[in-house]
């Protein structure tokens, strides 16, 4: 049995997609929530097979839950399951760690058909996106997880010590993963990389 989490602000859309996956004797809703903060705990409590997440949340964007799972979860498959179908937000979304983009007027059969792909280890984009994508990608995609790790470290007021430790690496290493980030996003301190990381939904 896989065990999927969704995460919607939307009621009428999680009962929706729950009465879908209901028909699938494979598949299992094993919890829901509104927002980023309500699921933190419920994806930890349940260690989910998949989570499924809109991009807009109660409290912000899906972005920063995507990026929790690849930081904190990696074994958990994910999909984002949106009403905006646009080349930057999908392109987004892969980058900070989905494995699937579904937009939410694709056809329910294809839901189904993504979320078995996904699980088999496969990424998955919905027909209306696919062909979307930017061909050069976005400096959010040439991140490493360690790089995004060290991000969200050092913009939430962490110094290089504590956040080496945290990481457990070594300070030179730290440095030398915040020099990439400076270089690779574009940023000329830990302001701007704190402003990039906020606009782009990464805390």
């Amino acid at each position: 049995m896989h065990r999927i989490v969704l995460v919607d602000d939307h009621a009428i859309v999680r009962e929706g997609f729950k009465r879908l996956v209901d028909r699938e004797a494979d598949l299992a809703i094993v919890g829901e929530a509104a927002s980023r903060l309500d699921a933190l705990p419920l994806l930890a409590a349940e260690n989910p097979d998949l989570l499924i997440t809109d991009l807009s949340l109660a409290d912000g964007s899906g972005m920063a839950l995507i990026t929790d799972m690849t930081a904190h979860h990696s074994a958990t498959r994910t999909i984002v399951l949106s009403m905006h179908d646009g080349a930057a937000f999908v392109a987004e979304a892969l980058a900070c760690g989905a494995h699937g983009y579904i937009t939410k007027g694709a056809a329910a059969d294809e839901l189904v058909t993504g979320i078995r792909a996904v699980l088999r280890g496969e990424r998955y984009l919905s027909r209306d996106v696919r062909g979307t994508q930017r061909h050069d990608p976005s400096p959010l995609e040439t991140l490493t997880p360690r790089e995004r790790q060290t991000l969200q470290l050092l913009v939430r007021g962490n110094v290089p010590k504590a956040a080496a430790a945290e990481l457990g690496i070594s300070e030179k290493t730290l440095y030398a993963h915040r020099s990439s980030l400076l270089e690779k996003l574009g940023a000329r301190n830990e302001r701007d990389l704190a402003r990039i990381a906020v606009e782009r939904g990464l805390l």
